[in-house]
């Protein structure tokens, strides 16, 4: 089973003019400072060019370890050519993990969680024993363990070709999706229509729903756990009109109820085709883009309730020639001013793809158009979404572009300040809590929602601690001598 992603012409065709003989001898580190109408300037820095011995075209967004490190995929490159697994500094110093050699997993097209445990989890979309993808573990040092081969079923019942990231919920497994496999093979020539699983740490893995097409089908992206304890996700085809893909809702348990059919409007204005996963805001909704559709046809950011209420809150290729962007294949990251920051694959001032913010009522700002400079050695077409570190930063990859136009791993700085992050984000009085932030090392002071908690600096990146006693829900933060940092969301105490 091979994943139709590897097969898709619009995927090189928007990106095919990056490949430049002249990009190899492009500088590979370029600032670019830059204005827009907000009153902050932005500062866009190329921090590394993939070269392919180290990883080449990553996919898939990246995640910030407890050491600080940023931690990603590529979907090629390595010693074998079949993808690798790095880490990277906030500088630009990359270090390959580990190079996937088909046996554990090839072309890793999701990016990795780092688990309570301390441990990287994520999944290849082919290779493994039955060549239909894996999940699999690795420690921060690089060695794997394959947790599961998929298609270990007969007809694959168990799904194949997962190009999700997971995630992980409150009761400590994971939750993830596949592309294709599962009961139903009445959606792609060979495929099934994709399937819910849930897999501990040990591998144990238990399909939980099996997409028919008329719930949805062939799910690209991974899950979120609301603050509910239902996981919300999205279907690429399926549902009720014309394939368009859908929202769903299912419970830890498996029960899904499909929540929202892309093109139930004519001309599909509310989008088609949602190969991004969700992010749920501070006011409770899920946010979310289609690749296609809208007013416009260039794709949009939607808005649902958890009860299915869906509001378009923007339209892409809404100005003339696509110069706000077109096609964004990625989520949203709300970052601590309240706003989301996305990511277009296409379109911008020079159809390299852009960087944007958006209000939540749908105020739009191009901050970045990739493929400004000549020969693309800033990057070009962004797959994957940004990141905010806790430095204040956003974060990201490009799949095409860079200095030998295998992809860069770039920063944009809007001026937000630096933040702490819990891991995981809710828990019970007692449970065990990770901090990471900046400059942790002098902290003397923790407390959640205003209740101290007793703690442990690990590093200058991380804190150890436990929920109180009495702790209730809110912000936790941490006190420094340099000034007071608050969690990016809020810590919920649960019974």
């Amino acid at each position: 089973m091979n994943s139709p992603m590897q097969n898709q012409s619009w995927l090189l065709g928007i990106c095919g003019r990056t490949a430049n003989a002249a990009l190899a001898l492009a500088i590979m580190l370029v600032l670019a400072v830059f204005a827009t109408g907000s009153a902050q300037a932005q500062t866009f820095t190329t921090l590394y060019s993939f070269e392919g011995a180290a990883g080449a075209q990553p996919y898939a967004g990246l995640v910030q370890g407890t050491d600080g490190r940023f931690y990603g995929t590529t979907q090629g490159g390595g010693a074998q050519r079949k993808g690798t697994a790095f880490k990277i500094t906030s500088s630009g110093g990359l270090t390959r993990l580990l190079s996937f050699d088909g046996t554990d997993g090839e072309i890793p097209q999701s990016g990795l969680l780092q688990a309570t445990d301390g441990n990287l989890y994520g999944t290849a979309e082919s290779g493994g024993t039955n060549s239909n993808g894996t999940v699999f573990k690795i420690t921060s040092s690089g060695n794997l363990t394959t947790l599961y081969n998929f298609c270990s079923q007969s007809g694959c019942t168990d799904g194949g070709t997962p190009t999700a990231r997971l995630v992980q919920a409150t009761d400590g497994n994971f939750y993830g999706t596949t592309f294709g496999g599962g009961t139903d093979n009445g959606c792609l020539p060979g495929y099934g229509c994709g399937t819910v699983f849930e897999i501990t740490s040990s591998g144990t893995l238990t399909t939980l729903h099996s997409f028919d097409s008329t719930d949805g089908a062939n799910p690209f992206a991974g899950l979120v756990q609301a603050t509910d304890g239902n996981l919300y996700g999205t279907t690429e085809g399926g549902g009720a009109n014309s394939n368009g893909g859908t929202v769903f809702k299912i419970t830890p348990s498996g029960k899904l109820a499909t929540l929202y059919s892309f093109c139930s409007q004519s001309g599909c204005t509310d989008g088609i085709s949602p190969i991004a996963g969700l992010v749920q805001a501070t006011d409770g909704n899920l946010y979310g883009t289609t690749e296609g559709g809208g007013a416009s046809g260039g794709g949009t950011v939607f808005k649902i309730t958890p009860s299915g209420k869906l509001t378009t809150v923007y339209n892409f290729c809404s100005q003339s020639g696509c110069t706000d962007g077109d096609t964004p294949t990625a989520g949203l990251v709300q970052a601590t001013d309240g706003n989301f920051y996305g990511t277009t694959f296409a379109g911008g001032a020079s159809n390299g793809g852009t960087v944007f913010k958006i209000t939540p009522s749908g105020k739009l700002t191009t901050l970045y158009n990739f493929c400004s400079q000549s020969g693309c050695p800033d990057g070009g077409a962004p797959f994957a979404g940004l990141l905010q570190a806790t430095d204040g930063t956003l974060y990201g990859t490009t799949l095409y572009g860079g200095a030998k136009d295998r992809g860069t791993f770039f920063s944009l700085s809007v001026g937000l300040g630096p933040f702490v992050e819990t891991l995981p984000t809710s828990g019970e009085m007692g449970t065990n809590v990770i901090i990471l932030g900046t400059s942790l090392t002098r902290g003397n002071s923790v407390t959640f929602n205003g209740t101290a908690a007793t703690f442990t600096v690990v590093s200058r990146s991380e804190i150890t601690t436990t929920v109180p006693t009495g702790a209730t829900t809110g912000p936790v933060q941490v006190v420094t001598p340099d000034g007071t940092l608050t969690s990016n969301v809020n810590f919920r105490v649960t019974p």
